[in-house]
């Protein structure tokens, strides 16, 4: 990485791509190409660190420095062995290796994990007579190994851990959306960060947090205590001082429209008002205790975002009844708004009784999922019933 300028893959989620794009371009990026749940791109050490603070999208930052083939376990200690590893680690250094595999000969990731640590440590072994240790939560140094078929790449995690870790989140409810993902869903909905936003089913408040941060032009990653790029050996205190210096002043102080959302149960509210306070949102985000049906919108009309439960931890007839009762709230309280719901459950959706005009796959880690758009229009035209026509 001494170039001026190299590639990295910023790592994301499945129907996140083009959003990590305009999000990576928008901060410099050259040559980004759209890949499967990642974007490649180039950039300095500067935009490395830019991307790690401001991509709200993105999971990870990977540094690819190394590429060779493999055809079995012994190619690959070989290969390891002829990386001079002295240069990034010392014996007092501790890392972690993680390995995806995608049609290759190799069946097990931590097998190869395993075997990529045991080149690098008989290697200080060999040279030095002592090794580095491995340290699974906080290492020096992650490198992460991708093998597609018979070529393995090696990569610098300059993240550390995963990204969607905003720092502000300390306290959760039993299923909580993934704030990279809670970003992601807001940005596909073209919100600027400009007029009302609500969740009436807010549970931890992540939606709110997100939307309060984009309106605030927040840097989505500047409550975190560290990021890989800061334990490797060629970190520059002043570069990541000055930039995110600059990510604090060009901070609004302030918002002047309503974000607002409620849960009926106090408990999870506690939690979610405890989240916005650790984001420093306070003034930002207004939260209110009652049953989504009787949450009162504010007047000027906005954008409703919510991720109800779909399956998780209610019986089929509840949710039924639940998203039929989502349905009409917003056919009775929301004309003129533009309501967005999140579901795991691609049978329930049908039950809102409304017609999308726009439907997204996406997915919840492994669970298969659908953003639906409805746009409550002023009287008669807000009424449709929806097909069974799930995409």
């Amino acid at each position: 990485m001494n170039q001026n300028t190299f590639e990295m893959i910023a790592k994301t989620f499945s129907g996140m791509e083009d959003v990590l794009m305009y999000e990576l371009e928008n901060l410099g990026a050259t040559n980004c190409t759209k890949l499967t749940r990642a974007v490649s791109f180039t950039g300095d050490k500067a935009l490395m660190y830019k991307a790690n603070l401001w991509c709200r999208t993105a999971l990870r930052i990977l540094v690819p420095f190394k590429s060779f083939e493999v055809s079995n376990e012994q190619s690959l200690y070989d290969e390891i062995q002829k990386i001079d590893w002295s240069v990034w680690l010392t014996t007092e250094s501790t890392l972690a290796i993680e390995t995806t595999l995608n049609q290759t000969v190799f069946n097990h990731s931590q097998f190869v994990s395993q075997k990529i640590k045991d080149a690098i440590v008989d290697q200080f072994r060999a040279r030095f007579d002592k090794r580095p240790s491995v340290d699974l939560r906080q290492p020096d140094l992650r490198i992460q190994a991708h093998i597609y078929d018979n070529k393995c790449t090696l990569s610098f995690d300059s993240s550390g851990e995963s990204l969607h870790k905003r720092g502000y989140r300390d306290l959760t409810n039993e299923a909580p959306i993934n704030e990279a993902l809670a970003a992601g869903i807001i940005k596909l909905t073209g919100w600027k960060g400009d007029s009302p936003f609500v969740d009436f089913m807010c549970g931890s408040g992540t939606f709110l947090i997100e939307a309060a941060m984009i309106a605030r032009n927040m840097a989505p990653n500047k409550f975190r205590k560290q990021f890989g790029f800061q334990r490797m050996p060629d970190y520059d205190e002043e570069l990541w001082q000055n930039i995110y210096d600059d990510a604090l002043i060009g901070e609004k102080e302030s918002i002047d429209f309503e974000i607002s959302g409620g849960d009926k149960n106090g408990m999870v509210l506690q939690k979610a008002q405890q989240n916005i306070n650790n984001a420093g949102l306070q003034h930002d985000i207004k939260l209110t205790k009652t049953r989504f049906e009787n949450f009162m919108p504010p007047e000027d009309a906005g954008i409703v975002i919510t991720n109800p439960p779909y399956g998780l931890r209610l019986q089929e007839n509840d949710l039924m009844q639940m998203y039929q009762e989502i349905g009409n709230t917003l056919k009775q309280q929301y004309a003129g708004w533009q309501a967005w719901v999140f579901t795991g459950n691609l049978n329930l959706f049908k039950f809102i009784g409304l017609r999308p005009t726009r439907k997204i796959h996406l997915y919840n880690g492994a669970v298969e999922c659908r953003l639906l758009r409805f746009d409550m229009y002023s009287g008669t035209k807000r009424i449709h019933k929806f097909r069974n026509d799930i995409a």
